[in-house]
């Protein structure tokens, strides 16, 4: 029946491989089930409730994926667009996370008609290829800000404008923690970042009872001196945030750059994913493009689309998917086990929901780590693509939004290709978001 429905011996393949591929996967991505709660828990989704959305959109996302493409690829909410969703939208442009739901629908609406029609040709080069690896390496540099800020690592300083905190027993947990996460992930071991999570939470319980105390890492109604509190096991899914998005709200004129970033980012963390992966695991057709590449795109498409009524920012494909595929992962049953292992986690959020800060931040840090590959491929003995593509890296994480570093970004390719007389590099499509940029900005 598993080679009828996924073809496993014609992709010289076993059953037991794909399955063992499936955990492996499993294992290297796990995180994101504590992570992304914890995120939107900061722009006020209730914990329990992101936790739900979480896994449901890992399950449908990564169904899709092996039964409709047919590829060994996990698709679950991305990080850095759940950085976007929390720090920019909802923390920094004051926007209900409600709101910032139905935004998400949209731009998910219009990444399933590009993905319907086959436009990917056409994104791809509306946007250059130095500002779109600059861009990816920007958010790392911001997912990698966001773990040292929640850790309380970093703190406004009046002199140097932001520095480090005092040592106390809380900080020392969280940089032990991040020693032991860091030597887990340099030895390759399976479900390091996880494990680091997992460490460095029963590290911090004697916080608050043994030594220390926790009550600066809590809102003053919340103030407790432990770091680790336990609220039980098992509990039924938290469905609150089901349907909870604002869609007509979200359509406001003001709201369309957000959209428009969203759906930029979904896109392109997808596409990357789809060829790094496919160019890793050898997973390409005939004409040397990443197998089924419509068929994913418009099952990631779909899981994007479906994130914001389920309660949580955008899903996309997941380059740990490459985890899985170097243990011999093939075919779409490897997305399958994936999709099954997430569904326990539906009845965890108790459990999980202890895990405090300090925990996931050093999987937010070597998150940032992984993302800054691209750094490479970005031309800077040749200044007039290296500043554009060195302005937007900074500015997202310096301004602490994703969407200002992109609109500067932008505007700064144009005026620097403009400066030096190449302007047949500017594609229309980049006037049209070197407007609406300017526009951003002045409204902002």
């Amino acid at each position: 029946m598993l080679e009828r429905l996924f073809g496993i011996r014609a992709q010289g393949s076993t059953p037991r491989t794909e399955i063992l591929a499936g955990i492996a996967t499993f294992l290297a991505s796990m995180y994101i089930i504590v992570v992304n709660p914890t995120v939107l828990s900061d722009a006020g989704v209730p914990f329990s409730s992101a936790l739900t959305a979480t896994v449901l959109v890992s399950f449908f996302g990564s169904v899709m994926m092996g039964l409709y493409a047919k590829n060994p690829i996990l698709v679950a909410p991305g990080m850095g667009i759940n950085a976007l969703f929390a720090y920019t939208m909802v923390l920094g442009a004051g926007m209900e996370w409600q709101t910032a739901l139905g935004c998400v629908f949209w731009a998910g609406v219009i990444f399933a008609l590009l993905a319907a029609f086959n436009a990917r040709q056409w994104v791809i080069d509306a946007i250059p290829a130095q500002l779109r690896y600059a861009i990816a390496c920007g958010i790392g540099l911001f997912i990698t800000t966001i773990g040292l800020v929640n850790a309380q690592f970093l703190e406004p300083n009046p002199v140097t404008v932001v520095g480090m905190a005092s040592l106390d027993p809380v900080l020392v947990t969280f940089l032990i923690g991040f020693a032991v996460t860091a030597w887990l992930v340099v030895r390759n071991v399976p479900g390091a970042l996880i494990l680091g999570i997992v460490f460095t939470t029963l590290a911090s319980v004697p916080i608050g009872r043994w030594w220390g105390d926790g009550s600066r890492y809590f809102p003053e109604e919340l103030a407790t001196p432990t770091l680790v509190n336990f609220n039980g096991v098992f509990s039924m899914p938290d469905l609150s945030g089901l349907m909870a998005l604002d869609l007509w709200g979200s359509l406001s004129v003001a709201y369309w750059p957000f959209i428009f970033v969203l759906l930029f980012t979904t896109f392109f963390d997808a596409l990357s994913t789809f060829m790094g992966v496919s160019e890793a695991g050898n997973l390409k057709d005939a004409d040397g493009n990443p197998r089924n590449i419509r068929r994913s795109m418009i099952v990631d498409a779909s899981a994007a689309l479906i994130s914001g009524p389920l309660g949580t920012s955008p899903a996309n494909a997941y380059v740990e998917s490459a985890a899985g595929i170097s243990q011999g992962g093939r075919t779409g049953l490897v997305a399958v086990v994936v999709a099954v292992l997430f569904l326990p986690f539906l009845f965890l959020s108790p459990l999980l929901s202890l895990v405090p800060a300090i925990a996931t931040a050093p999987a937010l840090i070597l998150v940032g780590v992984f993302m800054m590959d691209p750094i490479r491929n970005i031309h800077w003995h040749q200044f007039d693509d290296a500043i554009p593509a060195f302005v937007a890296m900074v500015l997202i994480p310096f301004t602490y939004s994703i969407t200002h570093g992109i609109a500067f970004g932008f505007l700064a390719f144009v005026i620097v290709k403009l400066a030096v007389g190449k302007t047949q590099e500017i594609k229309p499509t980049m006037w049209v978001l070197f407007a609406l940029s300017l526009l951003l900005l002045l409204e902002g």
